[in-house]
């Protein structure tokens, strides 16, 4: 079973190790340019948790915390953005947690952005309705190098 609930504490700890993962930050792209730098992470952490303009979940999977869910400001329209344990990509919870949120975090119209070659990610948005509405390139801590990122829209 799947679920949403705010962020407690000790959620952070598990979301530190989630990230600590090289196949998860290879795919993400736009991580941390060091992600074992715990005091860079917690206070990443602790402006998201003290912007009143962020709503931000922590994901369940039958009580255990599995990831994240966020939904901020670029400009003027929301972004959601998720980051889930890798040892639980594939099982779905991705897909339901989004759906979850989207239900919540009801602005419209909602941005996204996925790296390319991120095909499962891009899969997720356009089940809930995401469609690409342009593309970027950045350079990607996590793969050394410029990429390509789709830029995806709920209307």
């Amino acid at each position: 079973m799947i679920t949403l609930r705010p962020v407690e504490a000790t959620d952070l700890d598990e979301f530190f190790s989630h990230q600590l993962d090289p196949g998860a930050n290879h795919m993400a792209a736009f991580g941390a340019k060091n992600p074992s730098d715990r005091g860079v992470f917690d206070n990443h952490w602790q402006d998201i948790l003290n912007d009143g303009r962020i709503t931000v979940r922590t994901i369940l999977s039958d009580g255990q915390v599995v990831g994240s869910i966020l939904a901020y400001h670029d400009a003027e329209t929301p972004e959601i953005s998720y980051w889930i344990d890798r040892s639980r990509w594939g099982q779905g919870i991705t897909t339901a947690a989004v759906g979850q949120f989207l239900a919540e975090v009801t602005e419209r119209p909602i941005r996204a952005r996925a790296v390319a070659d991120n095909v499962s990610s891009i899969r997720i948005l356009e089940r809930w309705g995401f469609q690409q509405v342009g593309e970027t390139q950045g350079f990607a801590p996590a793969r050394g190098a410029v990429v390509k990122e789709l830029i995806l829209e709920l209307a």
